[in-house]
């Protein structure tokens, strides 16, 4: 089959088409021929390099999510899922293949008028965001910022906190197009990359969710009102420096907090259960997979260079 991996971390040219042999499943595990594969903004950190400390070594399949048809199952496993179309996470790399292989607990059935484009669109970022809101303890009424609103991980969570009674959904991005578009989903404030450019936003909010961290992360803590929690869930910007906690001090009797989030603190069988309603929602039409573009599987260094550059609105897509 082929697969895409990293050659050399750093530009995307250092990724490679190879041939690799077709995957057989472990007991616990199914083959997945995939349909769809996401390219996601951690898929970019880690070629990067970015997170080169955490075990990550050049030969990596990158992607984390993927869609299509079952065709084995591992020993012993349950063959009705055998010709099932699924939404599965690999992990931290393994999905940019035309098999893929993931854990019977990390697969979830796509309902009838979901296509598997629009699942690895929504598949966790809408999770991951549903999620992150939750960690930040947002309650309706209560104002929200999105760092980096105009991926699929901000996307949704300006989509979700409008849809919880946000009483503000306030949004960063790069051009008044994006944030056009962000208003067409939910945002109720557009501001440039550094916080400013609308007078009518709020000065402060109740909860910050940041998809970009890096060195600019220092001073969104002072945009926090009393009691605020910034939640990180990414940082394709790269870490923050490493005072960024002297923020909160400076500011202690504002009460303010910071966390990191992932999915990887949450129960598999919880994200399941949220994945599966967030994929009927998406066929209800409440919830939106926003794909940027479709590519084909050999094209994956052309989707990295995109996202490097900023270009991409939602999601890329690769398909085999």
């Amino acid at each position: 089959m082929r697969a895409v991996v990293i050659e050399e971390f750093g530009d995307p040219s250092g990724m490679a088409v190879i041939e690799a042999p077709s995957p057989l499943p472990a007991p616990g595990q199914v083959v997945i021929k995939t349909e769809a594969i996401g390219v996601g903004g951690v898929d970019a950190v880690i070629r990067r390099g970015t997170l080169g400390g955490f075990g990550f070594s050049k030969g990596l399949i990158p992607g984390s999510e993927i869609a299509g048809i079952v065709t084995a199952v591992g020993a012993g496993g349950d063959e009705s899922w055998v010709g099932r179309r699924v939404w599965a996470f690999t992990g931290t790399g393994g999905g940019y293949v035309e098999q893929a292989v993931a854990g019977i607990d990390d697969i979830v059935v796509l309902p009838v008028g979901l296509s598997s484009i629009d699942a690895v669109t929504l598949g966790s970022s809408a999770t991951v965001a549903h999620f992150a809101l939750v960690h930040a303890h947002f309650a309706s009424g209560e104002s929200v910022l999105v760092r980096g609103a105009a991926g699929s991980i901000g996307i949704a969570t300006v989509e979700l906190a409008a849809r919880a009674g946000a009483s503000a959904v306030a949004v960063t991005t790069s051009s008044p197009e994006r944030g056009r578009r962000l208003r067409d989903l939910g945002a109720t404030h557009v501001l440039d990359r550094a916080g400013e450019g609308d007078p009518a936003a709020p000065k402060t909010f109740d909860v910050i969710i940041d998809i970009v961290g890096g060195a600019g992360l220092p001073a969104f803590i002072d945009r926090l009102a009393p009691n605020g929690r910034l939640v990180v869930v990414g940082v394709v910007a790269g870490l923050p420096p490493a005072d960024f906690g002297m923020r909160l001090m400076g500011a202690f009797q504002q009460s303010r907090s910071i966390a990191t989030f992932s999915l990887n603190t949450v129960a598999a069988s919880a994200t399941a259960a949220v994945r599966a309603e967030q994929f009927l929602a998406a066929v209800r039409g409440e919830l939106h997979a926003v794909v940027h573009e479709v590519l084909p599987l050999e094209l994956a260094a052309e989707a990295h260079r995109q996202m490097d550059l900023g270009h991409v609105f939602g999601r890329i897509v690769l398909t085999p």
